[in-house]
């Protein structure tokens, strides 16, 4: 048996808070090509796109246009009406249909499966499409509270009869109780659960409008960028923002939603502050750790920076309500969202209009958290001079795990701590009894979405196993939630570390705190190699 230790104890709250964002974030991330895909082609056909005035492609892509084509379109045209009144044959298109029925769906079968595999996926699809026809603007938020709710009422429903089936009778009563389950739900979302969510959807979207029109949307920021480093930001992004913001480029053609949390511009401040600034480890690596957070889109990696001072944080707010205010300035916004964070994914997705206002955004917001950080730098730059672990990354991510449960200043430098890591190691150890003799074979690095920076830590240990002419060992990324049990060590940040704990006890965990430079994949290279030649 194990006991909890009091880090995890003060932890709990927050790894709840994470877990549910997770989740939340976890129903769009795997879909965020389609909701790029649907971004390409709204800005290149929708009638104020790049390629609007072009007939007849646009017209047919864009499902607007003149009734030249009608004859050859047929069925792929619809009935709608001017302003005035009058009816007239319309192009389907493709960017209706994909945002009122591909992406509503595609996000409730992922929640259907996150809850309870192929059988919750199928009917979460059938219950949301009940949702989608019985509203008039896209179902995003009712895809994403239909779609768990119908897998987990499938999982409930399975356990009711689960081995009281007479053998030959299972694919019968399966497809069924399956058929007939999606069939009520479709029924209650067309006449019940879609008008709920269509007041909830149109409420959130008033407030939207509300804090636009008394200027207070910047103010998002200080609850926004804070939640960003305690590693809620795909949760908030993908979760909250990104169904908003899809509808507001429906009704307006672009959002600047899509932008209050991906803009790269507060974290490229912040690690400029610490280039030209900053001391020790932290200012040797704040110039590699740009190109990847500003050009890459990899966020996390300036999280640490901001663990480490936690007063840079206001550097962070500053430029996130800054790069919010001057998006609404300027009515600028995107497409699509710009996953992950690059300033080249922002650009991409930057409308035809927007231009001037999105670059002016990203630059204004590095500007400002730049000069603050700066100021808060430079002001305490000679008690950290001073200080015998001045700059060290590793020391400050300790101190700052340790003391994040009581909201403490942590003033040390950054990276994950080895003792998180051992501590880590050693309560595997314990549940195990025998992880020094494991043998790792099935390596996982694991992160909230499982792909930006997991993928990066994944593909940097992958070439220290290859420079070291290690074979019979495979390294991949995940997202914690799908952790299964079978990975043999497990390589998560810090913060995220209980986490993987929770899904798999039994493996070998190794905290770091960032997933591009850590002493800690040396060890785990040397022990790999150590095994093998023992083996041998």
């Amino acid at each position: 048996m194990t006991t909890a230790s009091p880090t995890q104890s003060r932890g709990g709250a927050r790894v709840a808070v994470q877990r549910f964002g997770t989740f939340l974030s976890g129903m769009i991330m795997p879909n965020i090509a389609a909701f790029i895909a649907w971004g390409l082609i709204t800005t290149l056909f929708i009638a104020t796109g790049w390629l609007g005035g072009w007939h007849p492609v646009a017209d047919i892509f864009g499902g607007f246009g003149d009734q030249s084509l009608i004859g050859w379109m047929g069925s792929r045209t619809q009935l709608a009406a001017d302003a005035d009144g009058n009816t007239f044959q319309q192009y389907v298109g493709l960017v209706g249909p994909m945002i009122t029925y591909l992406l509503p769906l595609l996000i409730a079968n992922t929640a259907g499966r996150m809850v309870y595999g192929e059988r919750g996926g199928v009917v979460a699809t059938i219950a949301t499409m009940g949702v989608i026809v019985g509203t008039d603007i896209p179902m995003f938020l009712g895809a994403m509270v239909m779609g768990p709710f119908a897998g987990w009422l499938t999982k409930r429903m399975d356990r009711l009869w689960d081995g009281k089936i007479r053998p030959g009778f299972e694919m019968l009563v399966n497809n069924y109780s399956a058929g007939i389950l999606g069939f009520l739900l479709a029924i209650l979302g067309f006449f019940g659960f879609g008008p709920i969510m269509q007041l909830v959807s149109n409420t959130l979207g008033a407030v939207v409008k509300w804090m636009v029109e008394l200027g207070i949307l910047p103010l998002l920021s200080i609850i926004v960028e804070p939640a960003k480093v305690l590693f809620l930001n795909n949760a908030i992004n993908h979760g909250v923002f990104t169904p908003l913001a899809t509808q507001q480029v429906i009704e307006q053609g672009k959002s600047y939603l899509y932008l209050i949390e991906a803009n790269p511009g507060p974290g490229l401040g912040i690690l400029l502050a610490f280039t030209f600034f900053g001391i020790g480890a932290a200012k040797a690596s704040a110039p590699g750790a740009i190109i990847i957070q500003f050009f890459g889109g990899i966020h996390e990696i300036y999280f640490p920076y901001v663990l480490m001072k936690p007063m840079v944080i206001l550097a962070a707010i500053a430029g996130g309500a800054t790069g919010v205010a001057t998006n609404v300035l300027f009515n600028s916004g995107l497409v699509a969202p710009a996953a992950p964070g690059s300033i080249f994914a922002v650009l991409a997705a930057t409308s035809k209009d927007s231009y001037l206002g999105v670059i002016l955004s990203v630059l204004l917001a590095a500007t400002v958290s730049f000069l603050i950080a700066a100021i808060i730098l430079r002001a305490s730059r000679k008690k950290d001079l001073a200080s015998e672990n001045a700059g060290d990354l590793s020391a400050a991510v300790a101190q700052t795990e340790a003391n994040k449960g009581k909201g403490s200043s942590v003033l040390g430098g950054l990276a994950a701590s080895n003792a998180a890591g051992e501590v880590a190691q050693t309560q595997a150890a314990t549940a195990t009894g025998a992880v020094d003799e494991r043998e790792l074979k099935n390596i996982v690095f694991a992160c909230d979405a499982g792909m930006g920076s997991s993928a990066m830590g994944a593909s940097v240990l992958r070439n220290k196993f290859k420079k070291a002419g290690i074979e019979g060992v495979t390294v991949t990324n995940k997202a914690i939630a799908n952790l299964d049990g079978t990975e043999d060590l497990i390589v998560t940040q810090a913060q995220l570390t209980q986490r993987a704990t929770d899904k798999n006890p039994n493996a070998v965990h190794v905290s770091v705190d960032n997933f591009m430079n850590s002493p800690r994949y040396d060890e785990v290279v040397d022990r790999v190699r150590k095994q093998q030649e023992d083996a041998s």
